[in-house]
């Protein structure tokens, strides 16, 4: 692709340097050109390119910069590679900030969101990014959601999508079900009213079905960080157990139906001091019907939140439900709990609770005095009761011993035993359970079995006698996709009396979502009008309602990867979705490692077993970048709410360190209250607007420097003043550039003619060109290739050679920078570029410099010199140098034989191209 030479005014006089000119100019000149639309025809290989896609919350701020930067200068470096590279863009429009926004600002979600896509869409464009806009969508758009409306009819009727009940938190005021983080300190966050637990029908996708492959394929994601599949293993988890039926009786010692349970560990079965069921257990509520105290107990603990997060660390609390569960071993009857850290939605809604060897149960039967049983012990305990047994004889009871529970008629010598199981058992008394694997003891003819043993035995008696199995169970649950709200995309189901709920027809797809509504934040407007939800059955024509629960919007972000590489396609993705996937390189917050990059995976999954993909893995490889921080200022509310404030809009104090010391707010010059520094969010309005830096410095100044203050996968601290560092670097490579076009004709370099001082300058190039390219391309260590490129301009500008190779060595050396700067500053590199002499070439497609070889061969090579492992001093000398010269020459240097003055030399040790080490005394 090539344009006139006149299409970007070229700028060769420093003191016009303008960075909102040239910016300008390059932008326009990509938009003409249509740079960076791409098809499947090139003969190229393909270099997918895909940075998850953004919320319009209504601004970018500088984590979105850093975050789609980073994807940026990959697309660049991969093209001047030789690679036809899709970089694509698009919104994630639903969603429930939009809801909050509209109540706020009282408008339509939709009229609020469309309004944002614009605004942030010329946030991005003025970064310059090397996006196809031509692929461009919002996920609210129904081109787009009907194609997930269609995968979601299919599914059901596959059985892959289904109906259930399920707990959630429910505003008993604003009458909607609230997502987790909206509840705050049990109340809703809008209204303060208590929440609730409520038990309402809501769809989900049987991702279960897919846990084992999900687990497996994650061996084949090599180019995923271990931290992110760590933690998918982690949520996946996978165990293997036994599920174990206790039966039941009620107060009055009749049957009642079974309790299943499901574990881990059945090693600690003889422990058993009481089983916990779920409030919401069949057996709770039959419990409940007679029992009014425990009917309260429990509609207490429908409010609160439903997270195992806050189940796990409120304070534990029970009721006795009267029902006693027999011990399938021992016979012995044991009380049902009903306890708040039981979910009915994770495993069978009941657990054995052991409460010597596990922490919760622990913390429920301290507070309740319920029997704690030793059951587990590790090898040094086993030791000490072996040695007491050994005293006392076969028969004895060697822990009760040990505790004085038991008298033995002969005096036996094993203090030290004692002392071992009294301190283990107080250890559990005082400070809770012990949750190792070891030996059982007090289990009966199960006593001195290690945990594999005891397993096997358990496994093999309860199978046989028909009150248990062995078990594969997973942590993951099926996917919840099923919101009540208004803002996403409907659910296609209509309900119908006689046929029950239907799956929309495809040929009657798209189920549109209203855009044109009030909505006030208190129930759904689709859910209040009863002409969109009127409708007719698809089997038998009756009357009949459509569902008003929309999709939850992990559904739109899990493939709308897939999406871009078939725009305009009639079903979801055609064949160009094999050209393109699986991604290359997907990159986006480490907070997304568990839900959205497993539902991410999942989809590809369906889409796979659909017959659209034929790839397994969504992505080859994943990029986790850091956050961007910063400080933080509000006030406070009478309430005690906060008002965050905007950075922009403080007066800040600082000490000498730099420290912040007070802040002001600029309007009133009143204090404001100082929160520290954390992540730039909206809802800490602590963002940063890119416009803002751009007016000020550039667009390429504040890639520059979001790329240069830290590792991509570290947290990247905002500070203006790296900001202004960034401007003056490229001034003064703009002034080089300037100043050499500015001199006469420029030789070819003619490497035979080269004085030492030109092969120098040329060896630093070339070293430079290998390094940022491994750092670009393998590594992403854009701070490192910056740092690099630092360097080197800083060595072109003490290189004053005005001789014919002296121009041409330094031509090439400003050529290559411009180069390999490109991926990071492509606006300036494309000005600089055609200064140089080539206004005829699209810089995207100029090859990457690739290191010469034979310009990398040194001469020589410099040795530090240390005297008794202290550097004094440096030597140049020879590559090819032996040992005793290089003793000799280090011996001589005059920094060096300073400081063996009054010295003598025991031993000089050489390691060949790096050092000279001096032993003197």
């Amino acid at each position: 692709m090539s344009t006139e030479a006149s299409s970007v005014p070229t700028q060769t006089d420093p003191r016009a340097f303008d960075p909102q000119a040239v910016e300008a100019a390059a932008q326009r000149f990509w938009n003409d050109t249509r740079a960076f639309e791409v098809d499947e025809s090139s003969p190229k290989p393909k270099y997918y390119c895909l940075s998850m896609l953004p919320y319009p919350s209504g601004a970018l701020h500088m984590g979105h910069v850093r975050n789609y930067t980073i994807s940026d200068v990959i697309s660049r470096y991969k093209r001047m590679t030789g690679h036809n590279v899709l970089q694509p863009m698009g919104w994630d429009a639903f969603g429930l900030p939009a809801e909050n926004a509209a109540i706020k600002h009282r408008t339509a979600p939709a009229k609020w969101t469309y309004a944002n896509i614009a605004h942030m869409k010329a946030q991005l464009q003025t970064m310059g990014y090397a996006i196809d806009w031509s692929r461009e969508f919002a996920t609210c758009q129904p081109s787009y959601y009907v194609h997930e409306q269609r995968m979601f009819v299919r599914l059901m009727k596959q059985g892959l999508a289904y109906r259930k009940n399920s707990v959630v938190n429910w505003d008993p005021v604003d009458q909607t079900v609230l997502a987790n983080e909206q509840v705050i300190g049990g109340r809703g966050w809008r209204t303060g009213a208590l929440v609730e637990k409520r038990e309402i029908p809501q769809w989900f996708l049987k991702i279960t079905d897919y846990a084992q492959e999900l687990l497996d394929c994650l061996d084949s994601l090599e180019g995923w960080p271990d931290a992110v599949k760590t933690m998918q293993r982690n949520w996946i988890g996978r165990s293997e157990g036994l599920e174990i039926r206790f039966d039941v009786r009620d107060a009055d010692g009749n049957a009642t139906d079974p309790l299943a349970v499901y574990t881990t560990r059945p090693d600690t079965l003889m422990g058993v001091s009481f089983v916990s069921i779920a409030a919401e257990h069949p057996l709770a509520l039959q419990a409940a019907a007679g029992n009014p105290d425990l009917a309260d107990f429990i509609a207490d603990l429908r409010k609160g939140g439903v997270t195992e997060a806050e189940l796990e660390t409120q304070e534990k609390r029970g009721m006795d439900t009267g029902l006693r569960a027999v011990h399938p071993v021992s016979g012995e009857e044991v009380p049902v709990y009903v306890a708040n850290f039981v979910l009915m939605g994770y495993g069978t809604g009941a657990v054995m609770a052991v409460p010597g060897h596990d922490q919760r149960d622990w913390e429920f039967a301290t507070r309740y005095r319920l029997p704690v049983k030793i059951v587990i012990v590790p090898a040094a305990v086993r030791d000490a009761l072996r040695e007491i047994r050994s005293d006392l004889g076969e028969h004895a009871d060697p822990m009760g011993a040990a505790l004085g529970e038991s008298r033995p008629t002969d005096a036996y010598d094993t203090g030290a035993a004692v002392q071992v199981v009294q301190e283990f058992v107080q250890g559990i008394e005082n400070d809770g359970a012990y949750t190792e694997r070891g030996w059982l003891v007090n289990s009966g003819e199960l006593d001195g079995l290690d945990f594999q043993q005891a397993f096997d035995a358990l496994a093999g008696r309860l199978e046989g006698e028909g009150r248990g199995a062995r078990k594969v169970n997973y942590r993951l649950r099926d996917w919840g996709v099923s919101r009540q709200r208004y803002w996403g995309c409907p659910i296609p189901v209509i309900y119908c009396d006689s046929c029950g709920a239907v799956p929309v027809p495809e040929d009657q797809l798209p189920v549109v979502l209203p855009e044109d509504v009030e909505f006030m934040g208190t129930g759904s407007p689709i859910k209040a009008d009863p002409e969109w939800r009127k409708t007719n059955c698809p089997s038998c024509g009756g009357a009949a309602e459509r569902e008003t629960d929309t999709f939850d919007t992990f559904m739109e972000s899990s493939w709308y990867y897939a999406r871009y590489t078939s725009p305009g396609a009639d079903q979801q993705v055609d064949a160009r979705a094999n050209h393109w996937l699986p991604v290359d390189q997907y990159i986006g917050g480490i907070e997304h490692a568990i839900l959205h990059l497993l539902y991410f995976r999942f989809y590809h999954k369906l889409l796979r077993d659909q017959g659209l993909v034929t790839s397994d893995e969504p992505a080859t490889n994943l990029l986790t970048q850091g956050m961007v921080i910063a400080e933080t200022f509000y006030r406070e509310n009478a309430d005690g709410s906060k008002d965050w404030i905007n950075p922009a809009d403080v007066e800040i104090a600082r000490d000498e360190k730099g420290r912040i010391t007070g802040a002001t707010l600029k309007a009133d010059g009143k204090p404001v209250m100082i929160g520290g520094t954390e992540k730039m969010s909206k809802s800490k309005n602590n963002g940063v607007d890119p416009r803002t830096m751009v007016e000020r410095y550039g667009a390429d100044t504040v890639r520059l420097f979001s790329m240069f203050a830290a590792p991509p996968e570290l947290s990247l601290e905002w500070n203006e003043s790296g900001v202004d560092g960034m401007a003056r670097f490229l001034r003064r490579f703009w002034r080089e550039v300037a100043t050499h076009v500015g001199q006469p004709d420029h030789p070819v370099v003619d490497v035979a003619t080269l004085d030492a001082a030109q092969k120098t300058l040329r060896r630093q190039l070339h070293e430079t060109i290998q390094k940022v390219g491994d750092d670009y391309g393998r590594r992403h260590a854009f701070n490192t290739a910056i740092a690099s490129l630092m360097e080197l301009l800083n060595h072109v500008a003490r290189f004053d050679d005005m001789s014919d190779q002296g121009r041409a060595v330094r031509h090439e050396v400003l050529e290559a920078m411009v180069l390999l700067l490109n991926p990071v500053t492509p606006h300036v590199s494309h000005a600089l570029w055609q200064a140089l002499g080539h206004p005829e070439t699209l810089l995207e497609d100029v090859s990457f410099p690739v290191a010469d070889p034979a310009a990398l061969a040194r001469d020589a090579v410099t040795l530090a010199v240390q005297v008794n492992g202290k550097l004094r001093g440096t030597i140049e000398v020879p590559v090819n140098v032996d040992k005793a010269e290089a003793e000799r020459l280090a011996l001589a240097e005059p920094h060096v034989a300073k400081f063996l003055e009054g010295l003598t030399v025991r031993k000089v040790i050489v390691v060949p191209g790096k050092i000279v080490n001096i032993v003197a005394g």
